[in-house]
């Protein structure tokens, strides 16, 4: 590697192996879309070989799959000298990547944010909105810290996971709909009737196959596009009790909750900034659970 290599340059080209997605790297990144195509194009410059076979799907060349592991071996490195200077300073800095679906990023982690930002102002914190899959990836590799999600720990013995809470599940309807004067429904009213959802490795897919009656019509790439069809008339869906849904009718599902799950690099755990945030977060909980 040549003198000019920097770190920017290489967290980028690990997330655009990851995501094989410009577009999909920028929106993780909060970088433009040019600028990640800069970066990834500056440091196969440096290095004097192409990363990327770019048709009409990105795919990794022999050399860019060589270089995603150095690239996580050089990064873990910078993460482990920047834990041993907090550790001496005592004090959280830095920075700090918190992930999270969308519906958590807008009911559950900005208290968490700021609560966090309040009373450690010297770390950077971003935020990230993405599945359950890319967020538990993003850990995994270290260009997350912590993630929050629905439903299930992953099953990762790199991993570590909390559950926070319960969440009540509900039933959204169309107005109208004749499930929409019920106070509760059951699983076993919901034989037969026509259901939208997401598609299948979303939390909430889990939520509604593991119920049993319901008839998928459709698949919907969001939670926020399916709601906006329940309003539209198009069918039901499952849902947190926490998500917006406005145009629709909830009724509460009986027997039915998911967990909201708290998830990081088990190794990472002592580091200052992070083992800040866990407690932060748990702070949060008890102070959800006592009322």
């Amino acid at each position: 590697m040549g003198d000019t290599m920097e770190l920017r340059h290489l967290r980028t080209f690990r997330v655009v192996a990851r995501t094989l997605n410009f577009t999909r790297a920028a929106g993780e990144l909060h970088y433009a879309q040019s600028s990640v195509t800069e970066q990834v194009q500056a440091l196969e410059a440096e290095l004097g070989t192409p990363l990327f076979e770019r048709g009409r799907r990105l795919a990794l060349t022999a050399a860019g799959e060589r270089l995603v592991g150095y690239a996580d071996r050089v990064l873990a490195l910078v993460e482990e000298a920047k834990a041993a200077v907090d550790d001496e300073r005592g004090e959280p800095d830095g920075e700090l990547t918190i992930g999270a679906l969308e519906t958590l990023c807008a009911q559950w982690v900005p208290e968490i944010f700021k609560e966090y930002r309040t009373r450690w102002p010297r770390v950077r914190v971003s935020l990230v909105e993405a599945g359950r899959g890319e967020l538990y990836a993003a850990v995994r590799e270290s260009e997350m810290d912590v993630c929050f999600t629905f439903g299930d720990a992953p099953a990762d013995p790199a991993l570590a996971s909390e559950e926070l809470g319960r969440e009540q599940l509900v039933v959204i309807v169309p107005e109208g709909h004749p499930l929409a004067g019920q106070t509760e429904i059951r699983p076993g009213d919901l034989q037969g009737v026509g259901f939208l959802a997401t598609q299948r490795g979303c939390g909430f897919r889990e939520m509604l196959d593991r119920i049993d009656g319901p008839v998928i019509e459709a698949e919907v790439g969001s939670l926020a596009a399916l709601c906006r069809c329940v309003a539209q008339g198009l069918g039901c869906g499952i849902v947190p009790a926490i998500v917006e849904h406005a145009g629709a009718t909830a009724i509460p599902l009986a027997g039915e909750d998911t967990g909201v799950t708290m998830t990081w690099r088990r190794r990472d755990e002592r580091k200052p900034g992070i083992a800040a945030l866990l407690a932060t977060a748990r702070n949060r909980s008890s102070r959800e659970a006592a009322g």
